[in-house]
């Protein structure tokens, strides 16, 4: 029952995560000035916070040992992927709109396939068949 609350805690925020990350870049696309609210730029990091705790309450209620599970370790390797684009695309600077918008497009595949990696337990997620 742990196990369901867990991992429902966790879906739940990766959604939230993903849906206000889409929101913040439509924003961006579109040069809003409301990317720059203090909710804007609060909020997403209480999400990401209780997103990171719900996967590590997760873990600990599988008792996954982070050494022995490789799909574990490329669900850790494309979310650090996929912080580097979000900064790339929601940073303000002196990069273009569309380098912004290739690496919001970018971030997004990325948490496509973290999550393909996380349904299937396989560590190249939907890229398994490029290699097959």
């Amino acid at each position: 029952m742990e196990y369901q609350i867990a991992r429902g805690a966790h879906v739940f925020f990766v959604t939230v995560s993903v849906i206000l990350f889409v929101y913040r870049g439509m924003l961006m696309l579109d040069g809003s000035d409301r990317l720059r609210t203090p909710l804007l730029k609060v909020l997403p990091h209480v999400i990401d916070t209780l997103l990171l705790a719900s996967a590590l309450w997760t873990v600990w209620t599988l008792h996954l040992s982070l050494l022995h599970t490789p799909w574990l370790h490329s669900k850790i390797l494309g979310l650090l992927v996929y912080i580097a684009l979000g900064v790339v695309a929601l940073r303000p600077g002196a990069r273009g709109l569309a380098v912004r918008g290739t690496a919001f497009v970018a971030a997004l595949v990325t948490v496509g396939w973290i999550v393909s990696v996380a349904v299937s337990h396989d560590p190249l997620g939907f890229l398994r068949p490029l290699v097959a």
